[in-house]
Parts: structure tokens; C-alpha cells; sequence
């Protein structure tokens, strides 16, 4: 394992004012998205939905460090015959590669899941890092709710994501390792808070076991904020001051950088409350964004599947990864969202 090369990496994957890009959706989310634009989930579409993004010049060399892909769009090529691998190689953005084969219900706990696919997980790592993988990602799932999350999940979900994360680095690729609370439930912002620091505390503790070098990785949590259902939310300065609390209590300064889920937050809520952590720093890690719906609902409404608005869709995108970009230095402000509209 060469950690100097892998830490040039995961430095870069969270560069001040760069972000990552999540196009890693499965099959089935992508459908729904492309459902709700009526379009047809063909893998034609997809190609060219992706490519659209890609080929999104502004964005790419200037916002985007990064882009996470599912496992038909790295070995995809674009309408030209180019490797969708090679443009975002082009663009200066790092590609970056899905592992995780998603997730299957956890014996003896009702209603907790955990994330499969490290079976041959060292091999598909090999043939990813041949196609110009250079980072990695797998997401844990804890969902909060009556009497859970159990010890037994957040355990074992720790667990899945440090032997991931070895693997990862045995292939000399950097892994972004996601244990995501969900923000699906009623409870407010401190049950939130307090979940989330018991899966955090059990992660980094599974890592230094299994002998994650955390120089070489990226963490990618969700927010301290309250549950969609709950009655009160919690204020836009509230998730980040208990976000970074949180944050410098759990994460180890040694990690390059923390690349948020936007976690089915709004375009603008997840853009506000990046730029807000950033008020509260300085900081002892990088701290940037890794969205895939805030950043890419905009384009695909504006792109709609048709060829002539191709252009439209790239500056949907442009704009939000530009806001997002801004968001990561603490430089942006709700109007100059007003502006673009």
C-alpha cells in the first residue's frame, strides 16, 4: 500500500471549493427519478443522462473533484466511443466506483439492515483500479426508530464498512467510507446526534482494528439534523453547530476530509448548511459535499431525456455544483440561488 499516493487522493477528493459528485444510483433509483421526468430508464438514457453530466465543462474542471459511479457506468462509453471513465479523467475530477451490492435485512433485528458484497470484493476491486477507479464507496444504512438502532446493527454494520475500507486500501484505492443515519423518522435533531456519535465512535473503532490507515480514507456521514416527520426542525444554525460538535468529538484529525450525504435534504437546505459548518471554523479536516440528489434533481428536471435540451441540463448542473462549490469555502448566500432563477 503506497499511503503517500493514496492520501494525495483523498486530499484531492475534498480540495477547498471541490466536490463529489454521487451518479452511483442503482437501477432501480434511477428508474424512479427518470419516472418522475417521464423518461424511460433505458441503459441508452442513463448513458446519455450521465454523459450530459460529464461533458458538463464549468462544472467538472471547477466544482466537481470526484464523481462516484455505479457499477454499468464505469464500464460504459459515450456516444462518441469515449469511456465515460476517460471525460471525467478529462475534466481533472477523480472517477471513483460503487461497491457496496446494497442491502438485506439483518437476522434477529427487525427492521435493521446490513450492507452486502465483500465476497469478491478484493477481485472486482482489481478490475475497477484497471478501469481507472482511484477511490471507492460503500454506505452503511442505520435507521432510527422505536428501540432501534440495536448495538447488534450498528456493530456490524462498523464492521462491514472497516473490512471494506482494508480491502480498499490493499487495492490502492481510497475508500469513502458512509455509515448513514437516516433522516426518515420522527425524532429530532438530538436523538439524531446521539445515534449518529454512537455509529461514528463504533466505525473509527472498527477501522483502527481492522487497520484502516485514516490518512487514506474519506468519511461521508450524514448531518445532526432532525427527522422529515418531526414536528419541530431543527434551524439551519442549529445542524451545523451540532454537526461540527459532533464531528470534532468523533472524527480523528488525521482523516483529509469529510464529504457530506445530502440525505434526501432540499437543493438549498444541504447547500445552507454546508456554507453555515463553514462559518463555525477553522476546521481540522477538509469539509466538503458528496450529493447526488441536490445536485442532480435541477439537471434532470431541465434535461427531461431530450437531445436539445442537453445544454440546459448542463447549466442546472453548473449552477448547483457552482453554489455547492461556494458552500464548501462558507462563501455562499441564498441570493445568488435568486439570481440564477
Amino acid at each position: 500500500m503506497n499511503l503517500t499516493e493514496l492520501n494525495r487522493i483523498a486530499t484531492a477528493m475534498v480540495a477547498p471549493g471541490k466536490g463529489i459528485l454521487a451518479a452511483d444510483e442503482s437501477s432501480g433509483t434511477i428508474k424512479k427519478r427518470f419516472d418522475a421526468i417521464g423518461v424511460e430508464s433505458t441503459e441508452g438514457n442513463r448513458r446519455d443522462y450521465r454523459e450530459m453530466l460529464f461533458r458538463s465543462t464549468e462544472a467538472m474542471s471547477q466544482y466537481i473533484s470526484g464523481v462516484i459511479l455505479y457499477d454499468e457506468t464505469i464500464w460504459q462509453d459515450a456516444a462518441d466511443g469515449t469511456p465515460l471513465v476517460s471525460l471525467i479523467e478529462q475534466s481533472g475530477a477523480i472517477p471513483g466506483i460503487k461497491v457496496d451490492e446494497g442491502t438485506q435485512a439483518l437476522p434477529m433485528c427487525p427492521g435493521e439492515l446490513v450492507t452486502a458484497g465483500l465476497d469478491k470484493l478484493a477481485e472486482r476491486l482489481k478490475k475497477y483500479y484497471e478501469r481507472g477507479a482511484r477511490f471507492a464507496k460503500w454506505r452503511a444504512v442505520i435507521d432510527i426508530g422505536s428501540g432501534i438502532p440495536s448495538m447488534t446493527a450498528i456493530s456490524v454494520n462498523a464492521h462491514a464498512l472497516a473490512r471494506y475500507a482494508a480491502l480498499c486500501q490493499a487495492a490502492q484505492i481510497v475508500p469513502i467510507v458512509e455509515p448513514e443515519v437516516l433522516m426518515d423518522g420522527d425524532h429530532d435533531i438530538d436523538r439524531c446526534y446521539e445515534v449518529t456519535q454512537r455509529v461514528l465512535n463504533k466505525t473509527f473503532q472498527e477501522l483502527r482494528v481492522q487497520r484502516v490507515a485514516l490518512e487514506g480514507m474519506v468519511l461521508k456521514p450524514n448531518m445532526a439534523i432532525s427527522g422529515k416527520k418531526c414536528t419541530k426542525q431543527a434551524s439551519v444554525e442549529d445542524v451545523a453547530e451540532k454537526t461540527i460538535r459532533l464531528l470534532k468529538a468523533c472524527v480523528p484529525a488525521a482523516v483529509p476530509g469529510i464529504a457530506f450525504l445530502s440525505g434526501g435534504q432540499s437543493d438549498e437546505e444541504a447547500t445552507a448548511h454546508l456554507n453555515a459548518m463553514h462559518k463555525l471554523g477553522p476546521l481540522p479536516w477538509g469539509l466538503t459535499f458528496s450529493y447526488g440528489r441536490a445536485l442532480q434533481a435541477a439537471p434532470q428536471k431541465a434535461w427531461s431525456g431530450k437531445a436539445e435540451n442537453v445544454a440546459a441540463g448542463q447549466r442546472a448542473f453548473s449552477h448547483r455544483a457552482r453554489m455547492n462549490g461556494l458552500a464548501s469555502k462558507g462563501e455562499w448566500q441564498s441570493s445568488l440561488e435568486k439570481k440564477a432563477a
